[in-house]
């Protein structure tokens, strides 16, 4: 890139006219003599502002990022003056109160360390490199495509959304974080910077599914299946999906209606059924699915085939994440693909919904946190009858809402995080299924309070699709859906307390 050209700022005021445009942000120079005709409000806010600094005015209409995607506009800086606004680098973690977990703002943490504070950096500067191609994507209602799913897979950020074992031995993931020393806290960074990335139908097309779909094999599945379907999962080269939920069975699983039924020669199920709101499974190649055999619910590694048909589901977010409607139409599965033990599935189940709600819980706090930051920005950023928006006691008590809910449940997740490391998957099930599913209760409930508050915040904003608003409309368009799938907040309610009924003791009176 050439050198920048130096101006005063009483040169800039001789390009005042149309055709002859310059405008100044944040002591850089533009021209925009050429660039008015095109420019998406009308060329006549631009010449009417020629010659002048219109910092106030940009950061008043216009996110930062429009800076980088108009770069080649830039003819040079003003004399003696530096920006105020710097573009952040690449991956940085924000500077912003409350805008990352306290650890990641100079605070002390009994769980992280200097390793975490690298992957998330080198995470976000992924997830952030895909922030435009995410929103082009769930506005063609495409998901992601094969190509990035293998780069993804190449570069070790699919295998980091699974989590620590075996299958990690040998890995280089972002940041350098080596496959042995990768533990649950870099996991739940790495569903929070896919949350991030501000597109949630697009992040859930790259993960949900793989998420919550490969674990039932990398506990339940032989040797055989294991050494032939997670290598390829893992690297990208094939995707999976988790299917239990059904048209007339969804938290209810022991209701589902799909069989699988032995052949005569006892060397195979053959299965039929439907399933519904499947995340993935549009574009999934393999389907750890939910049946009802002679002995009871089993989970059934299901291969796609032509007997295999899917269909997408529209939603209030984009098709990009594959929500389906599967069809199992007299289906030939090996018996060797049984995950775990045949009639035995509903423990499997179990220990994959504790797991999936704190992976929920993670990416919706997450979420919740991007639109509290993004709203005191906006706050700090937005004039109001002559004044910033954050001068108002009424705008100060909802951010203070905002941030003390979010704050509690960020805790509260990172507690149980610790937990979940001293126990193995089963255990999990048993001893924390209560509790995750109160977080994700509760986690959910903030999200419904962020949302509501960020949205009096922005205003129109919050309801329009792009512009200074846009993460907030796509955030109150979808946060229900962390409220329903993965078990909805009532049955997550009901299940805490009846866990903890199950262990309350008998001889507790007041």
């Amino acid at each position: 890139m050439p050198e920048l050209s130096i101006y005063s700022r009483e040169e800039v005021k001789k390009h005042s006219v149309p055709g002859d445009a310059w405008i100044i942000i944040d002591a850089e120079v533009y021209n925009v003599s050429t660039f008015a005709d095109l420019h998406p409000g009308g060329a006549q806010v631009l010449n009417e502002l020629a010659g002048k600094d219109v910092t106030e005015d940009f950061y008043g209409l216009h996110r930062q990022d429009v800076l980088a995607k108009y770069a080649r506009l830039k003819i040079g800086r003003l004399a003696n003056e530096e920006p105020q606004y710097p573009l952040p680098e690449p991956g940085a973690l924000s500077k912003v109160p409350y805008g990352e977990p306290s650890f990641f703002l100079g605070y002390k943490s009994p769980y992280y360390n200097e390793s975490h504070t690298r992957f998330r950096k080198a995470m976000r500067k992924i997830f952030e490199g895909l922030q435009e191609e995410a929103r082009l994507s769930e506005d063609a209602n495409k998901p992601p495509s094969a190509e990035l799913y293998r780069q993804l897979g190449e570069a070790g950020v699919l295998a980091t959304q699974i989590g620590p074992g075996p299958w990690m031995k040998g890995l280089t993931l972002p940041g350098g974080i080596k496959g042995e020393e990768f533990d649950l806290f870099h996991e739940l960074i790495a569903h929070q910077e896919n949350a991030r990335v501000g597109s949630p139908g697009f992040a859930d097309g790259i993960s949900s599914g793989y998420i919550i779909g490969l674990p039932p094999v990398l506990h339940g599945g032989s040797d055989e299946l294991q050494a032939r379907v997670v290598p390829q999962v893992i690297s990208g080269q094939k995707r999976i999906c988790l299917a239990i939920t059904e048209p007339t069975a969804g938290s209810d699983v022991q209701n589902i209606r799909t069989t699988a039924k032995r052949t005569p020669d006892g060397k195979h199920f053959i299965v039929n059924g439907v399933k519904k709101w499947i995340t993935n499974g549009t574009f999934a190649d393999y389907f750890s699915t939910a049946v009802k055999t002679e002995k009871g619910i089993t989970m059934l590694l299901i291969e796609r085939d032509d007997n295999v048909e899917t269909k997408a589901i529209k939603t209030s977010y984009s098709s990009a994440a594959g929500t389906s409607y599967i069809t199992f139409d007299n289906v030939k599965v090996p018996v060797e693909n049984v995950l775990g033990e045949e009639g035995n599935g509903f423990m499997v189940i179990m220990a994959n919904f504790c797991k999936e709600r704190w992976y929920i819980c993670a990416a919706i706090n997450a979420s919740s946190r991007f639109i509290t930051e993004e709203s005191f920005k906006w706050c700090n950023q937005r004039k109001v009858f002559g004044k910033p928006l954050i001068s108002q006691p009424v705008i100060r008590n909802k951010l203070a809402n905002m941030i003390s809910e979010l704050e509690a449940v960020e805790n509260w997740q990172e507690n149980l995080t610790y937990q979940m490391m001293h126990m193995d998957w089963f255990e999990m099930a048993t001893r924390l299924l209560g509790s995750v599913a109160l977080l994700k209760y509760r986690s959910t409930r903030v999200a419904h309070n962020v949302s509501d508050e960020a949205c009096q915040v922005f205003g129109g904003r919050s309801i329009t699709k792009t512009g200074m608003g846009r993460y907030v409309e796509a955030f109150q368009r979808t946060y229900k859906f962390a409220a329903i799938l993965g078990g909805s907040e009532e049955i997550m309610a009901d299940l805490g307390l009846r866990q903890a009924m199950r262990v309350f003791p008998k001889s507790a009176r007041l």
